[in-house]
This record gives C-alpha cells, sequence and structure tokens, in this order.
C-alpha cells in the first residue's frame, strides 16, 4: 500500500507575511506555540480553531523543534564544539523534552 504523506506545514510569502502556517489555514505555528506556552490544551485550541487538528499541532511542535536542534547545532559548531559532542547534547536534550511533553 503507498503511503500518503500531507504537509502540514507551509511557508508562503503571500500568507502571514511568509510564516510558517498550518496549512490550508491562516494558523501560525508561532501562534499555537504561543498559547501552548501560555497553558492552553491541545483540546482548547482544538475548540478555539475547528479547522486545526491534533496532527497538525503535533505537525508545529515538531517543526519548532527541529529548528531549534538546527539553532543548537550551528551554535556549538561555531563555537567549537566536535559534531560527536553536539550530537551527544541534542540526543540528551531530546530525552529531557521527550519525558517533559
Amino acid at each position: 500500500m503507498e503511503k500518503v504523506t500531507k504537509k502540514l506545514i507551509e511557508t508562503n510569502p503571500s500568507i502571514m507575511m511568509g510564516k510558517p502556517v498550518i496549512s490550508g489555514t491562516r494558523i501560525t505555528v508561532e501562534l499555537i506555540l504561543e498559547k501552548l506556552a501560555a497553558g492552553e490544551t491541545i483540546e482548547q485550541l482544538l475548540e478555539e480553531h475547528p479547522r486545526l487538528t491534533r496532527e497538525a499541532i503535533q505537525a508545529a511542535i515538531k517543526s519548532q523543534m527541529k529548528k531549534s536542534f538546527v539553532n543548537l547545532s550551528k551554535k556549538a559548531r561555531a563555537s567549537g564544539c566536535k559534531a560527536k559532542d553536539v550530537e551527544s547534547i541534542i540526543k540528551k536534550v531530546r530525552l529531557e523534552k521527550r519525558h517533559k511533553i
């Protein structure tokens, strides 16, 4: 059976000034993360935004995590860390985040 992948996050210069949004909406990844950081639950977000899905919220969180890891990796390498050390740090952070999420 062929696996169908759906792009949940998109960036388009003509939508929300090019900020990453949930595909087919004007809901920014930034808005979702701000609301979660402020204490709103996923269920509350789903109620407030009927076009939003749990899968899309998870994609928003994952996209920010990837961005954070890329930035961390770049900064660590620029400061002279070896690639092996950077990967070790990233694995540790991932484990810590997995237990907190």
